[in-house]
């Protein structure tokens, strides 16, 4: 069974355009032209995954994203045509899985959506007891928690998956390529763009801490060794 989809976009032919795309796709698909309509529909369908502009013309669609995480961890994959890098940020921050600007290629759009539906597939296979614990951090898989020194940590959902794939292999140096293609199944000049920008608000969530750049290559996670005389 594919994901229902919500598509919130108010542009006519963008709206006709992503019909086409999922109709011949076999998703289902619900739209809405505005945020208003949008909060509706998710309340009573109950959308899988939303597809979000943000320039709606009754709502900015960041505050779109804090009113659905208000009550929903439902993926939210942001089709938007700002694309300057502090715009992701904040979209990321706020708690949207993954961020692509317009234009855009429809190969694209749905090579992410079926990462997106892997995910959904995959979610509660981790072993429920495993917990990861590097220096003064601690990963919680089952219950999906961040803590650094104690202190629990606000995590997107993609960056936590991000941070668990550096703690299934930390030590190692883990090229771009292999990161993009580990969380989004592809390696597009966007994924590159996408990955430094989350990259940045992980490590500054890190305290700077934890993970290392191989200059020209990737990023490693490395040990955190213990104070002196602790």
């Amino acid at each position: 069974m594919k994901p229902l989809i919500l598509s919130v976009e108010d542009d006519v032919q963008m709206t006709s355009l992503l019909r086409t795309v999922f109709e011949l796709s076999d998703y289902p698909l619900i739209q809405a032209r505005s945020a208003k309509e949008a909060l509706t529909m998710f309340l009573s369908e109950k959308p899988e995954l939303v597809i979000l502009d943000l320039g709606l013309p009754d709502m900015d669609g960041l505050d779109v994203i804090r009113k659905i995480r208000g009550f929903s961890q439902a993926p939210i994959l942001v089709l938007s045509a700002r694309s300057e890098p502090a715009d992701k940020i904040e979209a990321l921050d706020l708690g949207a899985d993954d961020y692509l600007a317009k234009p855009f290629s429809v190969d694209e759009l749905l090579a992410r959506i079926r990462v997106i539906c892997r995910r959904l597939e995959q979610t509660g296979s981790l072993p429920e007891t495993e917990v990861f614990v590097n220096g003064g951090l601690e990963i919680r898989y089952q219950e999906q928690e961040v803590r650094l020194d104690g202190k629990l940590l606000h995590m997107t959902p993609m960056e936590y998956r991000i941070l668990v794939l550096f703690s299934r292999n930390a030590g190692k140096v883990l090229t771009r390529n292999f990161i993009t293609t580990q969380i989004w199944n592809s390696a597009w000049s966007s994924d590159m763009t996408n990955l430094r920008v989350y990259m940045t608000m992980l490590r500054k969530k890190l305290d700077h801490r934890f993970i290392e750049t191989s200059f020209g290559v990737g990023y490693k996670m490395v040990r955190e060794e213990p104070e002196a005389g602790v």
